[in-house]
């Protein structure tokens, strides 16, 4: 009778180990704001500020978006309804699952999927929009790998800054009693830090993140100025005219207002 009763234990047991193995148990699973994560605790995003963040970084079917630390997935669901293809990186199992049972019941799992990974151990070099909600100290550690990004990628955060890199544009919901109710968007910029050879002369750029100030050598004339990344394109502002090109590695080109084209190498 007692090896009945222990060989029943041990069934019980090993069955109910294999459904949490299973995620059967994790159906049951219901996320609560404010729960611990592995970088930080969990507090869902509202719903009208994903939908500013998506709509601040312009968001459309040709994105692939990835969001770091994804949650309930209403990010990546949201992404998907506008067309985009949209991956959420999240660390937590239980998480993962919910988030990949709303976006069946959204009816975007084509678009939307999700996986159980570390944000720190994820390559998103692929990806046109980064969305994220984690503390700056978070953002700071990623933001080597963001700035390695194809210039013109979108990075929105709900909130919390890239401390001395300043967003492109800020976004702030109206009347809004919520406590997270602002959006942040910064697009990598081109590299162009250095010195450029023009016919007749050289630019020499100093670069701070979109910002660049430089000199125009052109013979013993030299000229300061200052101006601005968008991503690969470049306007500066010398002697009173505004300079606009495209940055293609060590290359930079445009067109002059007079309509003569511009060329510099680095």
């Amino acid at each position: 009778m007692e090896k009945q009763i222990y060989f029943i234990h041990c069934l019980a047991i090993t069955i109910g180990l294999a459904l949490m193995t299973t995620g059967l148990y994790a159906q049951d699973f219901q996320p609560q704001s404010g729960q611990q994560g592995k970088d930080v605790v969990w507090v869902p995003t509202p719903q009208e500020l994903v939908d500013t963040m998506l709509a601040l970084a312009k968001v459309t079917p040709a994105d692939f978006i990835m969001d770091l630390g994804s949650g309930d997935g209403r990010t990546v669901i949201s992404a998907a309804k506008l067309g985009a293809t949209a991956l959420g990186i999240e660390f937590n199992p239980d998480m993962v699952e919910f988030a990949r049972r709303a976006a069946k019941e959204a009816g975007v799992t084509a678009k939307a999927t999700f996986e159980k990974a570390d944000i720190f151990e994820t390559d998103f070099s692929k990806a046109t929009v980064i969305t994220l909600f984690l503390l700056e100290g978070i953002n700071l550690r990623l933001r080597p790998k963001i700035l390695d990004m194809k210039p013109g990628t979108r990075i929105v955060s709900n909130t919390f800054t890239m401390s001395d890199w300043e967003p492109d544009r800020t976004a702030r919901l109206e009347n809004s009693n919520i406590s997270w109710d602002t959006a942040h968007l910064w697009i990598v910029p081109a590299k162009v830090d250095g010195t450029w050879k023009l016919d007749g002369g050289q630019v020499s750029l100093t670069q701070k993140f979109q910002f660049v100030t430089g000199t125009l050598t052109m013979g013993d004339n030299v000229t300061e100025f200052s101006g601005k990344l968008n991503g690969d394109k470049i306007s500066v502002n010398i002697r009173g005219s505004e300079i606009t090109g495209t940055v293609s590695g060590n290359t930079m080109s445009g067109t002059l207002p007079g309509g003569e084209t511009w060329r510099a190498t680095r």
